[in-house]
């Protein structure tokens, strides 16, 4: 191919690419001051706030009682910079005449909030050690359990939700969701201590409501039925459509929740079980059991 053809079909192939019709609902286009909100600095926000809410365990691990409020007004002032910076890189989206005047008090609102996050992610800890006999103490499961991470940007996330921030949330929790394999929608609501033993292939919709004291297990799904249609055949977005989950509920191993059903309070679902119907408080869900099988004997056919 000579060099005139390469160029040629090189060209050609640009300016496909280019062709709007071609790109519809596939291209962000920027707008001056509103880049797109930065993974590495998202990732940073989250280490930080991770040794923020349990210092010594992540971040920087000299940390002792007298350099304690040095190193958190450390954190919080880099954090109030990137989440600023990163929350007005999300509004972008969603509006047009965002300042960072605006951001900023989104980002201080959230800071302020981290105390409330640490008390409900210290009742997830507890819930996640009082629930597996094999942890030895709270070092283990703030360390080495990927539900304390998951949980973690989850309630992150879900105040950044509930205080209006488009996009950052879901990519939060998506971060989470590589790292540890647990999928929780931040617009998902979860109580007090919530916990998730091996945590892996777990996926909690977007309109799921859990109760205190909740715990599941791998390979449990929390999800929607078929979603209803409009007129056009397009799926209704924003109604309810998975599972309620009401206080001391246990979900075990792979068992599939669907629809906007109510799992009543003290209810227990055994693993790889199918439910799409509402149970009664204190209700056991288990598989029917088999009768067991028979060897034949000889004696069975008529002594042939």
């Amino acid at each position: 191919m000579s060099t005139d053809t390469l160029n040629a079909r090189l060209g050609a192939t640009i300016r496909e690419l280019s062709d709007s019709s071609s790109l519809k609902g596939l291209f962000h286009e920027h707008r001056d001051g509103y880049p797109m909100p930065s993974g590495p600095k998202l990732s940073e926000i989250i280490d930080l706030c991770r040794a923020i809410l349990f210092p010594g365990y992540y971040g920087n691990s000299i940390v002792n009682s007298h350099t304690l409020q040095y190193h958190i007004g450390v954190g919080v002032e880099r954090l109030f910079g990137l989440l600023s910076e990163q929350i007005r890189a999300g509004l972008g989206f969603d509006c047009d005449h965002c300042t960072m005047a605006h951001a900023q008090e989104i980002a201080g609102r959230f800071i302020t909030r981290l105390p409330h996050l640490r008390q409900v992610l210290a009742t997830d800890v507890e819930a996640a050690f009082n629930g597996d006999p094999a942890a030895e103490d709270y070092n283990e499961i703030i360390s080495c359990y990927p539900v304390i991470k998951a949980i973690t940007n989850y309630r992150i996330a879900h105040e950044l939700l509930v205080m209006g921030v488009p996009l950052i949330p879901r990519i939060i929790t998506e971060m989470a969701h590589s790292e540890t394999g647990i999928d929780i929608h931040p617009a998902a609501q979860i109580g007090h201590h919530f916990t998730i033993d091996h945590g892996t292939g777990v996926v909690i919709g977007a309109t799921c409501v859990i109760g205190n004291n909740v715990k599941l297990y791998q390979g449990v799904t929390l999800g929607a039925k078929s979603f209803p249609l409009d007129e056009n055949g397009n799926p209704i977005k924003g109604i309810p459509r998975h599972p309620i989950l009401e206080d001391n509920v246990i979900v075990y191993s792979n068992a599939t929740i669907l629809g906007r059903i109510t799992l009543a309070h003290d209810t227990v679902v055994g693993g790889n079980l199918w439910v799409t119907e509402s149970t009664q408080p204190g209700e056991h869900l288990v598989q029917a059991k088999k009768r067991k099988s028979h060897l034949m004997r000889p004696e069975d056919f008529g002594g042939l």
